[in-house]
């Protein structure tokens, strides 16, 4: 919602202020929406980031910030201002109630895979045991896309 770019800058300058190094940053893609409701199209990023947070604690200072620039959380996967997810934390493999790790949707989503591919093509799916690069691929022969 609102200038989705402006907002995407706004999270990254809330995570440097929080000593959140950011290493790199993938293209701005803008995609249509994802899930079940009737929404304007996604603006989406993917960052590499450095910490010495575990995840759990990271997660909490990115629903912060979420929180701090006006999410509401009305509607499961509806529009919202600004959505920060932890896609993986190295080669963590994490199932708590509060955090799954690698992020569960990762081989549906193709915008993700996309950003993803961009920063990270030869980083390894701990569960999947594949290179991201590949799962982009896989899922765009599938969707049409692709070669």
């Amino acid at each position: 919602m609102g200038d989705k770019t402006a907002n995407l800058k706004q999270a990254i300058e809330k995570m440097r202020a929080r000593g959140i190094h950011v290493l790199k940053e993938s293209s701005v893609i803008a995609t249509k929406p994802w899930g079940r409701v009737e929404q304007d199209s996604f603006a989406n990023q993917v960052l590499e980031v450095e910490t010495w947070l575990p995840a759990p604690i990271l997660l909490e200072i990115l629903l912060d910030i979420e929180a701090e620039m006006g999410r509401v959380r009305e509607v499961h996967w509806g529009p919202r201002l600004i959505d920060l997810d932890l896609l993986f934390v190295e080669d963590q493999v994490i199932y708590t109630d509060d955090l799954i790790l690698p992020h569960p949707y990762i081989a549906e989503r193709l915008f993700v895979l996309e950003s993803l591919q961009e920063i990270a093509p030869h980083f390894i799916h701990p569960v999947l045991g594949r290179p991201v690069r590949h799962l982009y691929r896989q899922l765009e022969k599938e969707n049409g896309q692709g070669f």
